[in-house]
């Protein structure tokens, strides 16, 4: 019991020293990754309204729901203020394709995570957001370690997150909300040690 309590005061104190961080932008060669809003609602129904992409979301709901939707978005000022989760979309000249974020974070650990709209896919535009968010993880947030897992047949999160030099931890079976069963999981680590440069 005292081990659980002692994990419960840690992650307090963690989360004390995260709701410091503000709220501000990051920039890559060709994006702009702000802060989520609520504002962002609608971009998000729109992109998630195509199948090619929510099949991919695990926690998704297909056809989406946009109430749903604009309620989990109303959430992201407070999660970051509370040290929760940090979520970005990720914009291309004034327009958001994305978002990505790293959530469920937890005793130095966190969950990174993205989605793109289809038009966006294979510009090379994931893996620049992407590098920038793990750099804001471990240097601004201070992770220890990074937890992300994709569907077993999207192996283009995969290759991202290998060139990001996640490793393979292992592949479970998951529940999906979009596909309304279960899918294969593969999952990956990256400890702050062995983050790419």
């Amino acid at each position: 019991m005292a081990g659980l309590s002692s994990r419960w005061s840690d992650d307090i104190n963690w989360r004390l020293n995260m709701a410091s961080i503000p709220r501000h932008r990051l920039t890559t060669d060709r994006l702009v990754l702000r802060p989520t809003s609520a504002l962002d609602a609608d971009r998000a129904f729109e992109i998630q309204s195509d199948w090619e992409v929510t099949r991919m979301l695990r926690m998704a709901s297909f056809p989406p729901d946009r109430a749903g939707i604009a309620q989990w978005f109303a959430d992201h000022e407070r999660e970051w203020a509370a040290g929760e989760a940090y979520r970005f979309a990720v914009e291309l000249q004034g327009r958001a394709i994305g978002v990505i974020d790293v959530d469920e974070i937890s005793q130095g650990e966190g969950e990174f995570g993205y989605w793109f709209e289809q038009a966006s896919w294979g510009r090379g535009y994931a893996s620049e957001a992407a590098k920038a968010v793990v750099d804001f993880a471990f240097r601004a947030i201070g992770l220890s370690q990074l937890l992300s897992g994709h569907a077993a047949d999207n192996s283009a999160s995969g290759h991202v997150l290998l060139k990001l030099g996640f490793r393979p931890l292992d592949t479970v079976e998951r529940s999906s909300r979009s596909r309304s069963g279960t899918i294969l999981q593969r999952r990956y680590v990256l400890p702050a040690s062995a983050a790419t440069e």
